[in-house]
């Protein structure tokens, strides 16, 4: 079997990781903007190429003839890589262009959520010119501004995290639309978690909640990144949620699948990714994803018991249904190494060292090997996982492993701490009680 992999940082290297663990043995072939040194090791060819150069990866496909291609970032799923893939007669893990929407457009994903009664739509607006949007502004007690597109996790403007008034989020809207539509929302309360799906058009299986730390620095305070860790916990529910919350998820995330096809014409298959936030309103939607979440898919593939190629092609072949998604008892901790800087101005072209940990597992990001000696390029650079019986376990083993890394780095050592979940914890019991 051969399978081609098309990505970019760290998730890469652990799709990588769980493609080449399976049982059938396939030899991996990938196309990366740069020689990750994770997929370099695993992969028979690693070639550094533009992901977004359409042509170079059909030619290439069409000479090695993979069984199926994987596209991990939302960049080409967005501008139709499945569909071209498609017509050179190579199936693909990851959904079309027509469907990958539910990401790369903001206002079309609110409204397929509105015109099919989808719940946990919050109140919102769509605006392509600055008529009415003051008024519809200042009638929501509080407001998040999104650009309608792809933004790599950092435009999206929260009033109280990155505006102080109604007025400066009308400012940063004028800004969004001038390249085009903007999104004005309600600013929902409560607290945030993923919920990764593998979808073949009609049957939905949930992979285990995890909860993603977006903000810089310890205790959620600086500027909006890719995410700087995760966890998840051996129970597979999260310390603030119940089996009830997952399944109120679940069902808004089959309802999604079918709206896509019913407004489409097309299924969906892949991963559907919903950003959830518990409210005291129950469940909402922050977001759709059609891909896997960067770093939240490194909690769910190292202890999936599945053979993951397996669930790969039930998806491709529409025969979801045959398969019963397990994982393993146990929690995760991921905890990633940054450059100094980011996500602002993050240096660049500094040397990183480590010692691999016996205790957690490291994948790649953005970095090159140099004379066997690695450079980051920018953005995130490692990724270190802890895998435990306990989350004090796993999040022992990951801070270990990154207390190991030496350079112009810095890393969140709260992530998965107990002071912080209890903080997460104490936060929607405060919430619930203001009702």
């Amino acid at each position: 079997m051969k399978i081609l992999l098309i990505g970019s940082t760290a998730r890469t290297d652990c799709i990588a990781e769980a493609i080449i663990r399976s049982a059938s043995k396939p030899e991996l072939f990938a196309v990366m903007p740069s020689l990750n040194p994770g997929v370099k090791k695993k992969a028979k060819e690693l070639i550094a190429h533009p992901v977004m150069d359409f042509p170079f990866i059909v030619d290439y496909a069409k000479k090695i003839q993979p069984d199926f291609a994987f596209v991990a970032p939302d960049d080409p799923l967005a501008e139709g890589l499945v569909n071209e893939l498609e017509k050179a007669g190579i199936k693909s893990f990851g959904p079309k262009k027509e469907v990958a929407r539910i990401e790369s457009s903001k206002s079309f994903a609110r409204e397929l959520m509105q015109k099919y009664k989808i719940d946990g739509l919050p109140k919102f607006k769509v605006f392509s010119e600055k008529k009415g949007m003051q008024e519809y502004a200042k009638s929501l007690e509080k407001i998040v501004v999104k650009p309608d597109g792809l933004t790599g996790g950092k435009g999206v403007h929260v009033q109280g995290d990155h505006f102080d008034s109604i007025e400066q989020g009308l400012s940063y809207a004028d800004k969004i639309l001038e390249k085009g539509k903007v999104v004005i929302e309600e600013k929902l309360e409560g607290e945030e978690f993923s919920l990764q799906s593998f979808c073949d058009g009609k049957t939905v299986l949930d992979s285990i909640p995890v909860q993603d730390h977006k903000r810089a620095f310890e205790n959620d305070l600086g500027p909006n990144t890719g995410g700087m860790g995760s966890y998840s916990c051996e129970n597979h529910l999260l310390p603030f949620l119940e089996k009830k919350h997952v399944e109120e998820a679940h069902k808004i995330i089959e309802k999604t699948v079918l709206a896509l096809k019913k407004e489409t014409g097309i299924e969906f298959t892949g991963i559907l990714y919903g950003g959830f936030i518990l409210t005291k309103n129950g469940v909402k939607v922050i977001e759709f994803n059609a891909r896997f979440g960067d770093p939240e898919v490194m909690n769910v593939l190292l202890i999936l018991k599945n053979d993951f190629v397996e669930v790969c092609l039930a998806v491709i072949n529409g025969t979801l249904n045959k398969i019963k998604l397990e994982f393993e008892s146990k929690a995760t901790v991921c905890k990633y190494v940054v450059p100094e800087g980011y996500p602002i101005a993050s240096v660049k072209n500094q040397f990183i060292e480590f010692k691999p940990s016996k205790e957690a597992k490291h994948f790649f990001g953005a970095i090159d090997e140099k004379n066997g000696n690695y450079l980051m390029t920018g953005s995130r650079a490692m990724a270190f996982v802890g895998i435990g019986n306990s989350l004090t376990e796993a999040e022992k083993k990951a801070q270990n492993a990154v207390n190991l890394v030496q350079g112009k780095v810095f890393f969140r050592k709260d992530i998965g701490t107990k002071e912080l979940i209890q903080k997460r914890v104490n936060h929607m019991k405060k919430l619930m009680k203001s009702e």
